[in-house]
Protein backbone atom coordinates (compact mmCIF):
# COMPACT_ATOMS: atom_id res chain seq x y z
CA UNK A 1 0.00 0.00 0.00
CA UNK A 2 1.48 3.14 -1.13
CA UNK A 3 2.11 5.61 1.92
CA UNK A 4 -0.26 8.34 2.31
CA UNK A 5 0.51 12.41 2.58
CA UNK A 6 0.31 14.12 5.51
CA UNK A 7 -3.23 15.51 6.26
CA UNK A 8 -4.88 12.85 3.69
CA UNK A 9 -8.53 12.16 4.63
CA UNK A 10 -9.81 8.92 3.72
CA UNK A 11 -13.18 8.58 3.03
CA UNK A 12 -15.56 6.85 5.57
CA UNK A 13 -17.29 3.71 4.24
CA UNK A 14 -20.75 5.31 3.63
CA UNK A 15 -18.60 8.01 1.98
CA UNK A 16 -16.75 5.39 -0.61
CA UNK A 17 -19.98 3.53 -1.16
CA UNK A 18 -21.97 6.97 -2.26
CA UNK A 19 -18.47 7.42 -4.57
CA UNK A 20 -18.74 3.88 -6.08
CA UNK A 21 -22.65 4.09 -6.45
CA UNK A 22 -21.92 7.86 -8.42
CA UNK A 23 -19.19 6.03 -10.53
CA UNK A 24 -21.73 3.19 -11.59
CA UNK A 25 -24.68 5.25 -12.29
CA UNK A 26 -22.01 7.29 -14.72
CA UNK A 27 -23.25 6.12 -18.44
CA UNK A 28 -20.28 8.47 -19.79
CA UNK A 29 -17.49 6.88 -17.85
CA UNK A 30 -18.23 3.36 -17.31
CA UNK A 31 -16.01 1.38 -15.36
CA UNK A 32 -13.14 -1.00 -17.76
CA UNK A 33 -13.58 -4.42 -17.51
CA UNK A 34 -10.97 -7.18 -17.91
CA UNK A 35 -11.76 -7.41 -21.42
CA UNK A 36 -11.46 -3.55 -21.97
CA UNK A 37 -8.14 -3.60 -20.70
CA UNK A 38 -7.00 -6.69 -23.22
CA UNK A 39 -8.11 -4.36 -26.09
CA UNK A 40 -6.14 -1.56 -25.01
CA UNK A 41 -2.97 -0.68 -27.48
CA UNK A 42 -0.49 2.45 -26.56
CA UNK A 43 -1.63 5.16 -28.43
CA UNK A 44 2.19 5.36 -30.12
CA UNK A 45 0.40 2.34 -32.27
CA UNK A 46 -3.02 3.73 -32.43
CA UNK A 47 -2.52 7.79 -33.15
CA UNK A 48 1.21 7.64 -34.33
CA UNK A 49 1.39 11.02 -35.93
CA UNK A 50 -0.22 12.50 -32.77
CA UNK A 51 1.93 10.92 -30.65
CA UNK A 52 5.43 12.06 -32.72
CA UNK A 53 5.30 15.47 -31.28
CA UNK A 54 3.56 15.23 -27.78
CA UNK A 55 2.70 18.49 -25.93
CA UNK A 56 5.55 20.99 -25.00
CA UNK A 57 7.93 19.48 -27.59
CA UNK A 58 8.84 21.55 -30.14
CA UNK A 59 9.53 20.19 -33.33
CA UNK A 60 12.39 20.81 -35.26
CA UNK A 61 13.00 24.62 -36.52
CA UNK A 62 12.54 25.43 -39.96
CA UNK A 63 15.86 27.06 -40.52
CA UNK A 64 18.38 26.56 -37.82
CA UNK A 65 19.46 29.92 -36.65
CA UNK A 66 21.46 29.45 -33.63
CA UNK A 67 23.72 27.30 -31.95
CA UNK A 68 23.37 25.42 -28.61
CA UNK A 69 26.13 25.83 -26.06
CA UNK A 70 26.62 25.43 -23.02
CA UNK A 71 28.48 28.69 -21.46
CA UNK A 72 30.01 28.67 -17.83
CA UNK A 73 29.41 32.89 -16.54
CA UNK A 74 29.73 34.47 -13.16
CA UNK A 75 27.05 34.57 -10.86
CA UNK A 76 26.94 37.72 -10.54
CA UNK A 77 25.95 38.22 -14.20
CA UNK A 78 23.76 35.81 -14.69
CA UNK A 79 21.73 37.10 -11.79
CA UNK A 80 21.98 40.36 -13.17
CA UNK A 81 19.99 39.40 -17.07
CA UNK A 82 18.13 37.34 -15.22
CA UNK A 83 16.29 39.81 -13.61
CA UNK A 84 15.05 41.73 -16.16
CA UNK A 85 12.75 38.69 -16.61
CA UNK A 86 11.90 36.30 -19.38
CA UNK A 87 13.93 36.79 -22.65
CA UNK A 88 17.14 37.24 -20.57
CA UNK A 89 18.97 34.31 -22.64
CA UNK A 90 18.37 36.44 -25.55
CA UNK A 91 19.61 40.06 -23.92
CA UNK A 92 22.69 38.11 -23.38
CA UNK A 93 22.86 37.34 -26.44
CA UNK A 94 22.03 40.59 -27.74
CA UNK A 95 24.99 42.04 -25.52
CA UNK A 96 27.69 39.68 -26.77
CA UNK A 97 26.27 40.41 -30.66
CA UNK A 98 27.08 44.33 -29.50
CA UNK A 99 30.42 43.42 -28.61
CA UNK A 100 31.17 41.92 -31.55
CA UNK A 101 29.67 44.54 -33.99
CA UNK A 102 31.95 46.61 -31.41
CA UNK A 103 35.04 44.96 -32.47
CA UNK A 104 34.20 44.76 -36.04
CA UNK A 105 34.40 48.57 -36.39
CA UNK A 106 37.65 48.98 -34.64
Amino acid sequence: MPKLKPGHISPTPEEEAEINAGIAADPDNPELTAEDFARMRPASEVLPDLVKRMRGQRGPQKAPTKEVVTLRLDPDVVAHFRAGGKGWQSRINAALRAVVEDARDE
